[in-house]
């Protein structure tokens, strides 16, 4: 493991999540969920952020992938969360805007420890394969809760769902790379967040 690394695991009634992520650069991305399109976006997130992602996952999906898609969204915050407790002082505040064809996307964040999400988003396309893109409300959501963070998600323009999708992944790779830099300095003016 990374020096700057943690492992989580998750398991519920509803899912069984291991996932391993490391901050110290790019390292081996293995994901899998059962659900294609999102193993897909996730390796995107972590290629472009520059991290190490190694995650299995399983749930009862035949029900529905919600709880697995949120549940994964949970036990990433939880290991960036993890990851902040072993590095200290971050840079704080990571920002991205990255077009992908028609797409474009934004993603802010601030690691603050106050929580909060703004995810503004309008498909065409309401799937991509067979994967609801509503969910991705639900993972980030889960990610900005457990991580602690302040994360702002904006597609702002795609005529392709799976481009919008994907740009937006990319750009939430990249942000958290940056906010999560370590830092020699302080993290806020008041002294502690």
């Amino acid at each position: 493991m990374n020096e700057y690394g943690a492992t989580v695991e998750r398991s519920t009634k509803e899912t069984s999540i291991r996932l391993t992520l490391g901050l110290d650069g790019p390292g081996e991305v293995k994901i899998e969920t059962g659900l294609p399109f999102f193993d897909h976006i996730l390796r995107s997130m972590a290629f472009h952020g520059r991290f190490a992602l190694e995650l299995e996952a399983s749930g009862d999906v035949e029900v529905d992938p919600h709880h697995l898609v949120e549940d994964v969204g949970i036990v990433l915050g939880d290991a960036f969360r993890a990851c902040l407790q072993k590095i200290g002082a971050v840079e704080r505040y990571g920002h991205s805007v990255i077009p992908m064809d028609d797409a474009l996307s934004e993603v802010a964040v601030d690691v603050c420890e106050r929580p909060y999400l703004a995810f503004s988003a309008e498909f065409p396309q309401n799937r991509c394969g067979e994967f609801d893109l509503s969910l991705l409300r639900e993972f980030l959501l889960g990610l900005a809760n457990r991580a602690r963070i302040n994360l702002h998600a904006d597609c702002r323009a795609g005529l392709n769902s799976h481009h919008m999708a994907e740009s937006l992944f990319k750009a939430l790779g990249r942000a958290l790379k940056n906010a999560y830099t370590p830092s020699a300095g302080g993290m806020s003016t008041k002294g502690s967040l």
